[in-house]
């Protein structure tokens, strides 16, 4: 008799993903000595901070995909500030690789 492991919780995954993002984004300008602007320093660390305390960073449903931790408009400005870490224009971050 083995033990099954429980599935993954989707609310979990999408917490971990978006913790993932944060971070990714936070060491590509650390590690390119981007400056950033006061605001978008603390964009990351309130987005960070509310995702770890309630699993998601914005209260209203309307504003993003039932079951994910970020609203469409926070994971826009996450890929924005990648990108102006990689010395990319607005439109390059959506591209995909």
């Amino acid at each position: 008799m083995g033990f099954r492991s429980k599935p993954p919780d989707q609310k979990e995954r999408a917490k971990r993903a978006a913790l993932s993002a944060v971070k990714r984004a936070r060491r590509a300008v650390e590690r390119k000595g981007v400056a950033l602007s006061e605001w978008e320093g603390e964009f990351l660390g309130s987005v960070e901070e509310r995702v770890e305390q309630y699993g998601r960073a914005f209260r209203d449903p309307e504003k993003g995909v039932p079951g994910a931790s970020l609203s469409v408009r926070q994971t826009v400005k996450l890929k924005e500030i990648g990108a102006k870490a990689k010395g990319k224009s607005k439109r390059e971050s959506w591209r995909r690789v």
